[in-house]
């Protein structure tokens, strides 16, 4: 055991996203058009490209997103990997992280359809790619409208968030009456109460608008996949 090496006690499988995830991190300060390239959009815009599903995972919008992130995978990843094994942790990780994108896209399709619906026969939508505006012909779509429109299909995803909120759902499923100590509450918490607070409270701030920039309903996404790949591989709820 090399103890001078902070990585060297990680599983391969955790240890290597995340120096991948920093690499990338550093990467993307250096190539300012990265996100663009790698972060996910909306599959109906211009700017979609499909190997974004998993590029997306790796990049993120800033040091305090990724900081989070890596910390959560090296606090839950090295546990969850022992159970799971390298190879099933790998494809959860990741199957996760596609899972968060199934429940943000079908959330904005929804929003999506709601706006453009309204579009009066023979009018249209239109995409400048250049500006990343949507300009439309029809009275009934509002500014707001539209501005949603543009957020939509010009914002990109980006962030291991949802394939953390898969590993913070394993490690309750598998552990949940082992405590965690955190800083911002001032007594150890049950796994069991903990995880689903911090998941109610995505539901909520997903659906009431309050978040911002922040995908909360990917970060649901990637919980609700993470317990339908448990439930599918046929491991035991509690059982450590």
């Amino acid at each position: 055991m090399n103890s001078a090496n902070p990585l060297s006690n990680l599983p391969t499988v955790t240890k290597n996203l995340l120096i991948i995830n920093v690499v990338c991190f550093i990467g993307s300060m250096i190539f300012e058009n990265s996100t663009r390239l790698f972060g996910v959009y909306y599959p109906d815009s211009p700017f979609f490209n499909v190997w974004q599903i998993i590029t997306y995972m790796f990049m993120h919008g800033g040091f305090t997103h990724i900081f989070f992130n890596m910390f959560a995978l090296v606090m839950f990843g090295p546990i969850i990997e022992q159970v799971l094994g390298s190879k099933r942790f790998l494809n959860f990780y990741l199957l996760t992280g596609i899972g968060a994108l199934v429940l943000q896209f079908g959330v904005q399709a929804f929003e999506v359809y709601q706006i453009a619906g309204l579009v009066n026969p023979g009018s249209s939508l239109k995409f400048d790619m250049i500006s990343g505006m949507v300009y439309s012909d029809s009275p009934n779509i509002s500014q707001a409208g539209l501005g949603t429109l543009v957020s939509i299909y010009n914002t990109p995803l980006v962030g291991a968030s949802g394939a953390i909120y898969g590993l913070l759902l394993a490690f309750a499923y598998l552990f949940p009456n082992l405590k965690l100590a955190l800083i911002f509450i001032p007594v150890p918490i049950k796994a069991k109460y903990f995880i689903p607070i911090m998941i109610l409270i995505e539901i909520y701030l997903g659906f009431s608008n309050s978040g911002g920039s922040i995908a909360h309903l990917a970060h649901v996404g990637g919980a609700l996949f993470g317990y339908l790949l448990l439930k599918a591989w046929g491991i035991k709820k509690g059982i450590y």
